[in-house]
């Protein structure tokens, strides 16, 4: 059984722990340096913004973000990074394995309406680059759910788009030569209890990360 360190606050990832636990593995949510040999991979969940200093810029439309927090973060990424086990990050998870790589940040994309959560999520239409990890589990095209009004912009160091929206903005990444996956949507609320029939099953995407 596969044993998945969770970097998020206790209490708040609920969603992925359950998610999880459906799909046979074992989750930890922590935010302290782990020892790595106990996990299989390393889940990075979603969150609020990102310290715009850690991509070298100020403030520019960034709402709430915690600099202590991005920085843990980080520094748990960079360990499963040196030994090369695999990652996942969702929302913000996905924009620090960019931040991580050397890329960095739309703060505030001119389209936020149709992708910020309103509520309750969005959905929208996305499309796969033929190949890619996520066409291999979805198909070319498919709906996804959305709750972001930031988004990458340049990318990091081995990192490859592999999935954008209609307008462009970047849905999906991994890195060139290590397991590391990242996709800017929520599949631990699109699955189980939470799956819809407007998007996607995240299930196929978690499974995927699961199994590697």
């Amino acid at each position: 059984m596969k044993n998945i360190l969770i970097a998020g606050q206790t209490g708040r990832t609920g969603n992925y722990e359950n998610a999880l636990r459906h799909l046979g593995a074992n989750s930890e949510t922590s935010l302290h340096v782990p020892d790595i040999s106990l996990y299989d991979g390393l889940l990075l969940p979603g969150g609020g913004d990102i310290d715009p200093r850690l991509f070298g810029q100020l403030p520019a439309g960034t709402r709430f973000f915690d600099p202590e927090l991005d920085r843990i973060q980080l520094g748990i990424l960079d360990a499963f990074v040196m030994h090369k086990k695999p990652v996942l990050g969702i929302c913000k998870g996905m924009q620090l394995i960019n931040i991580y790589f050397g890329g960095d940040m739309i703060q505030h994309i001119p389209t936020a309406k149709i992708h910020e959560y309103a509520g309750q999520d969005q959905f929208h239409e996305s499309s796969a680059i033929k190949g890619s990890f996520l066409e291999k589990l979805y198909g070319e095209r498919f709906t996804v759910n959305s709750a972001h009004h930031q988004a990458v912009d340049s990318l990091g160091r081995g990192i490859a788009f592999v999935q954008s929206a209609e307008d462009g903005v970047v849905e999906g990444l991994v890195h060139n030569s290590l397991p590391v996956f990242g996709v800017q949507w929520h599949p631990e609320r699109l699955c189980f209890a939470h799956a819809s029939q407007r998007a996607v099953d995240g299930a196929r995407l978690l499974d995927f990360f699961v199994g590697l």
